[in-house]
Protein backbone atom coordinates (compact mmCIF):
# COMPACT_ATOMS: atom_id res chain seq x y z
CA UNK A 1 0.00 0.00 0.00
CA UNK A 2 1.47 3.42 -1.01
CA UNK A 3 1.91 5.93 1.81
CA UNK A 4 0.05 8.93 1.29
CA UNK A 5 1.90 12.19 0.82
CA UNK A 6 1.32 16.33 2.39
CA UNK A 7 0.04 16.64 -1.17
CA UNK A 8 -2.59 13.61 -1.94
CA UNK A 9 -3.39 14.82 1.62
CA UNK A 10 -3.98 18.52 1.15
CA UNK A 11 -5.81 17.90 -2.49
CA UNK A 12 -8.70 15.71 -0.50
CA UNK A 13 -9.35 18.37 2.22
CA UNK A 14 -9.26 20.98 -1.08
CA UNK A 15 -11.39 19.18 -2.86
CA UNK A 16 -14.08 17.47 -0.46
CA UNK A 17 -16.39 14.95 -2.30
CA UNK A 18 -18.52 16.87 -5.03
CA UNK A 19 -21.37 14.73 -4.45
CA UNK A 20 -22.35 16.00 -1.23
CA UNK A 21 -23.33 18.88 -0.96
CA UNK A 22 -22.00 21.06 2.30
CA UNK A 23 -25.44 21.63 3.93
CA UNK A 24 -28.43 19.32 3.44
CA UNK A 25 -31.34 20.49 0.63
CA UNK A 26 -34.04 19.86 3.93
CA UNK A 27 -32.25 21.81 5.84
CA UNK A 28 -31.86 24.69 3.52
CA UNK A 29 -35.75 24.12 2.72
CA UNK A 30 -36.78 24.99 6.66
CA UNK A 31 -34.26 27.88 6.78
CA UNK A 32 -36.28 29.16 3.76
CA UNK A 33 -40.00 28.54 5.25
CA UNK A 34 -38.71 30.38 9.00
CA UNK A 35 -37.23 32.95 6.63
CA UNK A 36 -40.99 33.29 5.34
CA UNK A 37 -42.56 33.10 8.91
CA UNK A 38 -40.15 35.87 9.91
CA UNK A 39 -40.58 38.05 6.65
CA UNK A 40 -44.33 37.99 7.17
CA UNK A 41 -43.84 39.02 10.98
CA UNK A 42 -41.20 41.71 10.18
CA UNK A 43 -43.83 42.93 7.37
CA UNK A 44 -46.68 43.57 10.06
CA UNK A 45 -44.58 45.55 12.38
CA UNK A 46 -42.87 47.82 9.87
CA UNK A 47 -45.69 48.71 7.59
CA UNK A 48 -47.64 51.33 9.48
CA UNK A 49 -44.72 53.35 9.95
CA UNK A 50 -45.12 57.06 9.60
CA UNK A 51 -41.77 59.48 8.28
CA UNK A 52 -43.31 63.40 9.18
CA UNK A 53 -46.72 62.28 9.07
CA UNK A 54 -46.32 60.48 5.83
CA UNK A 55 -46.55 56.65 5.97
CA UNK A 56 -44.02 54.65 4.31
CA UNK A 57 -44.96 51.24 4.27
CA UNK A 58 -41.59 50.17 4.60
CA UNK A 59 -43.06 46.31 5.42
CA UNK A 60 -45.00 46.35 2.14
CA UNK A 61 -41.46 47.27 0.39
CA UNK A 62 -39.29 44.62 2.25
CA UNK A 63 -42.15 41.98 1.50
CA UNK A 64 -42.18 42.22 -2.29
CA UNK A 65 -38.32 42.76 -2.86
CA UNK A 66 -37.97 39.50 -0.24
CA UNK A 67 -40.69 36.88 -1.12
CA UNK A 68 -39.79 36.40 -4.76
CA UNK A 69 -36.39 35.76 -3.93
CA UNK A 70 -37.40 33.18 -1.06
CA UNK A 71 -39.75 31.04 -3.14
CA UNK A 72 -37.25 31.36 -6.05
CA UNK A 73 -34.40 29.61 -3.80
CA UNK A 74 -37.08 27.01 -2.57
CA UNK A 75 -37.89 26.70 -6.22
CA UNK A 76 -33.55 25.56 -6.69
CA UNK A 77 -33.95 22.64 -4.04
CA UNK A 78 -37.68 21.44 -5.71
CA UNK A 79 -39.69 22.93 -8.46
CA UNK A 80 -42.75 21.10 -7.44
CA UNK A 81 -45.59 24.27 -6.52
CA UNK A 82 -46.01 22.70 -3.04
CA UNK A 83 -42.27 22.75 -2.01
CA UNK A 84 -41.36 25.85 -4.21
CA UNK A 85 -43.82 28.07 -2.46
CA UNK A 86 -43.34 26.46 0.99
CA UNK A 87 -42.11 30.19 1.86
CA UNK A 88 -44.95 31.81 0.47
CA UNK A 89 -47.22 29.55 2.70
CA UNK A 90 -45.29 30.30 5.92
CA UNK A 91 -45.70 34.40 5.03
CA UNK A 92 -49.14 33.96 4.45
CA UNK A 93 -49.96 32.01 7.65
CA UNK A 94 -47.50 34.82 9.54
CA UNK A 95 -49.45 37.89 8.20
CA UNK A 96 -52.86 35.84 8.92
CA UNK A 97 -52.64 34.83 12.12
CA UNK A 98 -50.64 37.73 13.60
CA UNK A 99 -52.12 39.80 11.68
CA UNK A 100 -55.52 38.51 13.27
CA UNK A 101 -54.53 37.17 16.34
CA UNK A 102 -51.62 39.16 17.62
CA UNK A 103 -49.61 39.37 20.37
CA UNK A 104 -52.01 40.22 23.68
CA UNK A 105 -55.32 39.55 21.29
CA UNK A 106 -54.18 42.97 19.56
CA UNK A 107 -55.23 42.78 15.60
CA UNK A 108 -52.05 43.87 13.46
CA UNK A 109 -53.66 43.98 10.50
CA UNK A 110 -55.50 47.03 10.69
CA UNK A 111 -58.54 48.22 8.19
CA UNK A 112 -56.42 50.52 6.28
CA UNK A 113 -54.52 50.61 2.50
CA UNK A 114 -51.42 49.87 3.90
CA UNK A 115 -52.69 46.11 4.74
CA UNK A 116 -53.92 45.72 1.81
CA UNK A 117 -51.04 46.93 -0.21
CA UNK A 118 -49.36 44.68 2.30
CA UNK A 119 -51.35 41.62 1.70
CA UNK A 120 -51.64 41.94 -2.51
CA UNK A 121 -47.92 42.78 -2.93
CA UNK A 122 -46.92 39.92 -0.60
CA UNK A 123 -48.84 37.37 -2.24
CA UNK A 124 -49.13 38.86 -5.78
CA UNK A 125 -44.68 38.90 -5.57
CA UNK A 126 -44.73 35.35 -4.15
CA UNK A 127 -46.93 33.89 -6.73
CA UNK A 128 -44.75 36.03 -9.24
CA UNK A 129 -41.71 33.91 -7.94
CA UNK A 130 -43.44 30.67 -8.10
CA UNK A 131 -44.53 31.76 -11.70
CA UNK A 132 -40.81 31.93 -12.33
CA UNK A 133 -40.26 28.74 -10.48
CA UNK A 134 -42.68 26.32 -12.78
CA UNK A 135 -41.87 28.61 -15.91
CA UNK A 136 -38.03 27.17 -15.73
CA UNK A 137 -39.28 23.87 -14.90
CA UNK A 138 -41.83 23.26 -17.74
CA UNK A 139 -38.45 24.22 -19.81
CA UNK A 140 -36.01 22.15 -18.76
CA UNK A 141 -38.72 19.34 -18.70
CA UNK A 142 -39.70 20.31 -22.14
CA UNK A 143 -35.87 20.79 -23.52
CA UNK A 144 -36.01 24.57 -24.64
Amino acid sequence: MPEKTADDTAENVLAPDEQRPLVPDLVLLVLLVVDGLLLGAFGLMFTPLYTNGIPVPMGVVLSVLVLPWLVRQAGEIDPRPAVAGAPLTAWVVAVAVLGLFGPGGDSMLLANWQSLALAVGGIGAGLWGLRAVMERAYQERSGG
